[in-house]
């Protein structure tokens, strides 16, 4: 991470930039500081306790936009209040200051503790939608190159890879990993894949969790299948994965998954302030990547810059982080978030999840005037449930269940179901309640 102090103190690059007088005098008093979260959370009464949400609704959409839990929301307050009544020591002592004041450092620290990586192999950013732009606008791409998706991605992914293969003359192309949602399997996904990579294939680009169907990907058999291809090929293809609706609710362990480079918004699933994300991807993946933003957290990036010269040394998630003023009061709020995820437990939340999903998934396919779409297996699920009912539009069966003050949504996708999904800040009440209303429509 960039510290301006770090930076100063180097001497000759000082004198040649003719600074002076080092930032050291600047004003300690306005430090942002972070709290521990010291809520009981041993019981899901007192998680969701840690929300302001409406009780008067049943929140089955929470999945599209979180509602910051207690932590998270006195954070972004007190980093406001920081920046409110001395914004220049507060940013310039949260940005660049020494390593115990430095939040973008604290907010990789705290993302890499859960996803099992390094800081250094992270990159913040401000959306899932960003941090697929710039990944897929990193690559190296030429003309002949060719980037594998497939049909059920989301449009962020395949506009990502749109743009990015039109500006290098390369191109893309989409596959099917299932014929009908009654016979999906993971060895036919795997299989498709496999088969479907071809001699200019440069990168696979997929999503954990389909929002458009609740389907969960085998990410690691995936990946392993994607390593055996590569033993055999010169010029190795690259697995980049949308995670948005995984982490947070599936096992954490993304350094791990066999994935190259995976981005998420943290603004979901996770809890996090609105308008974060992150993009981890393996050390020699970042130093094939080109940057597409300027950078303010790259040390090596500003010095290069300072001396008219290109960044020395190998990139790293810190060139990729969009530079730029932000909204600083919700990034350095990051780490509470993943730490109320702690507090919690990741398994713990991950059973909570899939047993709320599951129950509702049993209840809907015992309808006859229900179609379910996502798989009744939890190792082909995770939080989405996606269904029709029969004789209404997708639309009509949201706004009925709205009407019951339940908040249901559509996927929005070519072909449209409507959708529920459940959470931590959920109740097995509000799973049956969601049951006996769509119960219900079959009179409608």
């Amino acid at each position: 991470m960039l510290s301006r102090r770090r930076f100063l103190v180097s001497g000759s690059l000082a004198a040649a930039a003719g600074l002076a007088v080092p930032l050291s005098g600047v004003a300690k008093t306005v430090r942002p500081t972070r709290q521990t979260t010291t809520a009981d959370l041993s019981d899901w009464t007192r998680v969701r306790e840690q929300f302001d949400l409406d009780p008067a609704w049943v929140h089955a959409s929470l999945f599209f936009i979180a509602s910051h839990p207690r932590p998270v929301r006195e954070a972004i307050e007190r980093y406001r209040r920081a920046m409110d009544a001395n914004p220049f020591d507060t940013v310039e002592h949260g940005m660049f200051g020494a390593e115990a004041d430095n939040m973008p450092l604290k907010a990789t620290r705290a993302i890499a503790s859960y996803i099992g990586g390094k800081p250094e192999e992270i990159a913040l950013t401000q959306n899932t939608t960003t941090g697929l732009a710039l990944i897929y606008h990193g690559l190296a791409l030429k003309a002949g190159d060719e980037i594998l998706t497939t049909e059920h991605d989301h449009f962020s992914h395949h506009e990502s890879i749109r743009l990015a293969t039109e500006r290098a003359g390369a191109t893309s192309r989409r596959i099917r990993l299932f014929d009908s949602s009654d016979s999906i399997s993971a060895n036919e996904i795997v299989d498709r894949i496999r088969k479907a990579i071809r001699p200019n294939t440069r990168a696979i680009g997929i999503t954990w969790v389909h929002s458009s169907s609740g389907l969960k990907l085998p990410i690691r058999q995936i990946a392993d299948a994607v390593a055996e291809v590569n033993r055999d090929r010169k010029e190795r293809v690259l697995l980049i994965v949308d995670g948005v609706h995984g982490i947070g609710v599936e096992d954490p362990a993304v350094a791990a998954s066999g994935a190259d480079a995976f981005s998420a918004g943290t603004h979901k699933w996770i809890f996090g302030p609105r308008g974060t994300g992150f993009v981890w991807a393996k050390p020699d993946v970042w130093a094939m990547l080109r940057p597409t933003i300027p950078s303010f957290l790259s040390l090596e990036v500003y010095e290069g810059w300072m001396q008219g010269k290109p960044p020395a040394g190998a990139a790293n998630g810190s060139w990729f982080a969009p530079g730029g003023f932000q909204a600083y009061e919700h990034h350095w709020a990051l780490p509470e978030a993943f730490e109320f995820h702690r507090a919690i437990g990741p398994a713990r939340v991950t059973k909570r999840i899939h047993e709320l999903n599951s129950r509702l998934k049993d209840g809907l396919a015992a309808m006859s005037h229900v179609t379910l779409y996502t798989p009744r297996s939890s190792a082909l699920s995770s939080g989405i449930v996606c269904f029709d009912v029969k004789g209404m539009q997708p639309q009509q069966v949201v706004s009925a269940l709205r009407a019951k003050k339940i908040l249901a949504s559509t996927t929005p996708y070519r072909v449209t179901y409507a959708r529920l999904s459940f959470g931590v800040a959920n109740t097995t009440e509000e799973v049956d309640r969601a049951i006996r209303e769509v119960k219900a429509l079959r009179s409608i």
